[in-house]
């Protein structure tokens, strides 16, 4: 392995994948995902190793929570799912959901490549397709967007982990594009200044081909501006809590008010949101 266990922001992939091995052995897990030790390989092992201690719990939450979101966004009408940079996500193998559902994965060329020879042998739950996409160019974005959106009632787009290794002018002109087609509803995490710069610091040597970049300082607002709604607003640190994935030390502060979510310069949030159009 190479001295940098994180090459690119692909690598990552690796990293959130040994998590959700770790949760899935654990006898009360959250979920269960018996391919993520195989997609980790050894490389996630090294990545989680050099990682912020925080880092565990925060993924096994943001997991957790966007697998309910999707489920409940598919009961309520959902019947495309458009995962971009859909990196070692399993969702398509190991959630309850409809065999007819339509589950498009968009990726970079080596993460699709590696994760179609991972899971070869194995049997999605839906009907998967996967796509390469350079989802930062616009062009090659919109042209995806249009042509996986087509024929579909109501789609849902999930974007994990993916802004906060994004410009601010990425996202926003993300956001602009995804209201441009017919997709309803967009879920999503991000982090506010604080946190990021905290994380900056702490693994900035680890993510240095990977930096984080995204830290909106007026939060859901910034979605908002661009006529995204907020449907529902998850706040990791109180939701590790509630999940008893925080640790023993920290759950008196989640007594604590969450911060107002359109002003967060000087807080330390991180949340898994679902926004939504009319």
């Amino acid at each position: 392995m190479e001295t940098k266990p994180v090459r690119d922001v692909s690598d990552t992939a690796k990293w959130v994948a040994i998590y959700r091995a770790e949760e899935s052995a654990r006898k009360d897990a959250l979920f269960r995902d018996p391919l993520a030790g195989r997609l980790a390989g050894e490389r996630g092992t090294a990545i989680a190793a050099g990682a912020s201690k925080h880092s565990r719990w925060a993924l096994v939450t943001r997991t957790k929570l966007m697998d309910d979101l999707v489920l409940a966004s598919v009961r309520e009408g959902t019947d495309r799912v458009l995962n971009l940079a859909a990196g070692f996500d399993t969702r398509p193998y190991r959630l309850d959901l409809p065999a007819d559902l339509v589950w498009i994965e968009a990726d970079l060329p080596r993460l699709v490549e590696e994760k179609e020879a991972l899971l070869s042998g194995e049997t999605p739950r839906v009907k998967l397709s996967r796509e390469v996409v350079d989802l930062v160019d616009p062009d090659a974005r919109n042209a995806f967007l249009a042509r996986a959106t087509a024929g579909a009632k109501r789609t849902l787009v999930i974007t994990e982990g993916l802004v906060i290794y994004l410009e601010e002018a990425v996202v926003s002109a993300m956001a602009k594009d995804f209201a441009a087609h017919p997709i309803h509803d967009w879920i999503l995490d991000f982090s506010s200044p604080k946190i990021v710069a905290e994380m900056r610091a702490g693994m900035g040597k680890l993510l240095e081909n990977a930096p984080f970049k995204f830290a909106p300082g007026n939060g859901v607002a910034f979605f908002e501006d661009f006529g995204w709604k907020v449907r529902d607003l998850h706040s990791l640190f109180h939701s590790a809590a509630r999940l008893k994935r925080l640790p023993l030390w920290m759950r008196p502060f989640a007594l604590l008010p969450a911060p107002n979510p359109r002003n967060l310069k000087q807080e330390r949030w991180s949340a898994v949101v679902r926004l939504g159009r009319d």
